[in-house]
């Protein structure tokens, strides 16, 4: 069977930034280590809250080295490496490698869309180059390529492709990928309203910004899904779906940089073009946490 070293709740960090400017590392390790004790089951740096495109090659070192560092073998680490090349991509994959990452997570990113030969090529050619696993990370909305079933399956025959993260918002895509792919594939959600219906469909994780600002609702549904109590499940999911639903509309880096604020802990700042969220936002987000705090 092929290494899937992921289950349950995989938390992405923001990465934070000084007013200057600069990657805040001592407050980056700070929330990493807030996500570790609250139960997360895997850290994953520089997805698309970490704004890894936004980032420098240093930077980026910078930030895996810290994450794998505080997480400090407790949880594994899921770390984002895509880029633009090939080249770029596969550097960037045998530095998480190196600084000890339990796998790397890759989308395909490209200015041209890419056929399904690129991609295929794309990833082979970043799994010939590292031994540990790789996730496939499908995202139209941030990527701008939707890969197909059958895409995805090819993919799969690589060696070290191991796990499909699915972001397209379509849980019919995940039913489709259970029947063509087996009940023993790997596929993790990463669309937040969805998270209740992709454990239905057999996800076996859940890849999420939400335990940032709600880390107990997160791991409860977890829990209620894997101990099939249905009911519970439901309960749990329909609470934090209003924070889902806000936090992907306004953007997961903006949004959860306020939140973090609203709650008393430091969100650091954004890096132009993002910009924080408005103040008619900012009172919508914490209308919303205040009634989460209600309900507790």
């Amino acid at each position: 069977m092929k290494e899937t070293p992921f289950k349950g709740i995989i938390a992405y960090p923001i990465t934070p930034f000084t007013a200057n400017g600069q990657v805040d590392l001592r407050l980056f390790r700070s929330l990493v280590e807030r996500l570790v004790q609250s139960g997360a089951h895997g850290i994953a740096p520089l997805g698309s809250t970490g704004v890894l495109p936004y980032l420098k090659d240093e930077e980026k070192e910078a930030v895996t080295e810290a994450a794998i560092q505080q997480a400090g073998g407790r949880v594994p680490t899921l770390v984002g490496v895509s880029n633009l090349t090939t080249a770029q991509t596969i550097y960037h994959a045998q530095f998480a490698e190196k600084a000890g990452a339990t796998a790397v997570m890759i989308i395909p990113m490209s200015y041209w869309k890419l056929t399904d030969e690129e991609i295929v090529s794309h990833f082979d050619a970043v799994a010939s180059k590292i031994s540990i696993p790789i996730m496939a990370y499908n995202n139209p909305a941030t990527g701008g390529i939707d890969m197909s079933p059958a895409l995805l399956k090819k993919l799969l025959q690589i060696p070290n492709v191991t796990m499909i993260k699915e972001s397209t918002g379509d849980v019919q895509r995940m039913h489709t990928l259970r029947r063509e792919l087996g009940d023993e594939v790997a596929f993790y959600n990463g669309s937040n309203p969805l998270a209740l219906a992709a454990f239905a469909a057999g996800a076996r994780g859940w890849c999420t910004a939400a335990p940032n600002l709600i880390p107990g609702l997160t791991m409860d549904l977890y829990a209620a899904v894997a101990a099939n109590d249905l009911a519970a499940a439901q309960h749990v999911f329909m609470q934090q779906l209003d924070l889902l639903k806000f936090i992907v509309a306004k953007g997961l880096p903006r949004a959860i940089k306020t939140g973090l604020d609203l709650l008393g802990e430091n969100g650091g700042e954004l890096r132009k073009p993002l910009l924080p969220l408005t103040a008619a936002e900012k009172v919508e987000l914490e209308q919303v946490l205040a009634q989460l705090s209600e309900t507790a």
